[in-house]
């Protein structure tokens, strides 16, 4: 019994590792994704925040993030014991380690989100200084009443059921994009005075698709390692269903958007096509376990058809997000997690509309404080010559293609 016991607590911690380092790799595709959709005067900062997030993720989930979402403490206590369980009855079926390990490339990938929502416009240092209270207070909050737990600030408990995540990562994360961009305003020239909307297209498209297709691959660890283990029969066949339901509603959402995009514009709109993709991946992220493949492509089509009109809708409010990133995870976050009781008993339309409801009132609350202080204290917006010149000159003192800009 213990040799069994032994072998099942490394095959699942090793595939909670594995799994969380495909999440890992998604920092990767949003980095690529959002330097092919901003200009190339911008390419070097969006790369840099891009980088420097995922650090500072780290580091302030481990210093207090961790603690405050699972244990209630503000310092250090969850993560303290990383040693392993010696009985059967203790075990999660994973090392505390490898649970952390997971559990902070989940916040990076929230702080992500807003990276893309506020390019070519915002201050890195400003940006910076969010992302440290982000990720160490505001998405460790949300996150304890979640799958933490514990009753919102003492007074009700959630009954929201969001299986991989997406209100408590999707929709979190562009809850505090949307409050940094009402602060920040639009781009210079995007809109105009008799309400024309400007298109700016992204630099690299190859280098955009390419993020999708990252971001596509590592959406496989973070639905399939959210089973949370695979060394028994029935967790091995809920991974192969998670598997099989993610990639089917990435599917449905691409090929929905680009149909959508050719009666609408009459053309196949590339752009359009990565988010539908994109948008089918978050509105499975909400209950990837339950859906048959058939049921999980029509809900990765029904979020292939929302972000395009949630894009286009954005622009009509003069509501600047350059990646489409409010719309593609906030918007289909909301839907993922209203579609979870269609083919889950366990959930309810109020349970997951009062969840979704607390979760995008505290992030964007929360968040728009911290913007406007930021705002007051050192700005947020770079001034109107760097942001004409470029911000990589302005914030990072190099540009990332200087042999084409300057003949």
């Amino acid at each position: 019994m213990n040799e069994i016991f032994q072998l099942s607590y490394a095959l699942d911690t090793f595939y909670f590792l594995v799994c969380g380092a495909l999440v890992m790799w998604m920092a990767a595709g949003f980095a690529m994704l959002e330097a092919g959709l901003v200009r190339s005067k911008n390419t070097t900062e969006i790369l840099t925040k891009n980088v420097a997030l995922y650090a500072i993720a780290c580091f302030m989930y481990l210093v207090c993030g961790y603690a405050i979402m699972y244990d209630g403490g503000f310092f250090l206590s969850g993560i303290m014991d990383t040693g392993v369980v010696d009985s059967i009855e203790d075990s999660a079926y994973y090392a505390p380690s490898s649970d952390f390990f997971f559990q902070v490339v989940f916040v990076a990938t929230a702080m992500s989100i807003v990276s893309g929502a506020v390019a070519e416009r915002m201050k890195l240092w400003a940006f910076l200084a969010f992302a440290v209270v982000m990720t160490g207070v505001i998405y460790p909050m949300e996150g304890s009443w979640t799958w933490g737990g514990q009753a919102v600030f003492g007074m009700y408990e959630l009954s929201m059921v969001d299986f991989a995540g997406s209100g408590i990562v999707h929709m979190a994360g562009a809850a505090a994009a949307l409050a940094g961009v009402i602060l920040l305003g639009a781009r210079k020239g995007k809109y105009g005075k008799n309400g024309e909307i400007n298109a700016i297209p992204g630099a690299n498209l190859p280098l955009a698709t390419l993020g999708t297709f990252i971001l596509w691959l590592g959406w496989f660890g973070f639905n399939g390692g959210s089973v949370l283990q695979t060394s028994t029969i029935d967790s091995a066949n809920a991974v192969a269903i998670v598997f099989l339901n993610t990639n089917a509603a990435a599917a449905g959402g691409a090929i929905a958007a680009m149909i959508l995009a050719r009666i609408l514009f009459k053309k196949a709109d590339l752009t359009m096509i990565l988010n539908g993709a994109l948008a089918g991946l978050v509105t499975i992220t909400a209950g990837p376990d339950t859906p048959t493949p058939l049921q999980a492509t029509i809900f990765g089509a029904l979020g292939g058809i929302l972000v395009v009109f949630s894009i286009l809708a954005l622009d009509k409010f003069k509501i600047d997000d350059p990646v489409g990133a409010i719309s593609v995870h906030g918007v289909c976050g909301l839907l993922g997690l209203m579609l979870v009781p269609v083919t889950n008993d366990g959930a309810s339309y109020l349970g997951q509309l009062g969840g979704a409801a607390t979760i995008f009132v505290w992030v964007f609350g929360a968040s728009f404080v911290v913007w406007a202080i930021l705002k007051a204290v050192m700005g947020i917006r770079v001034s109107e010559e760097e942001e004409y010149e470029g911000v990589d000159i302005a914030e990072c003192g190099m540009e990332a293609y200087p042999e084409f800009n300057k003949g």
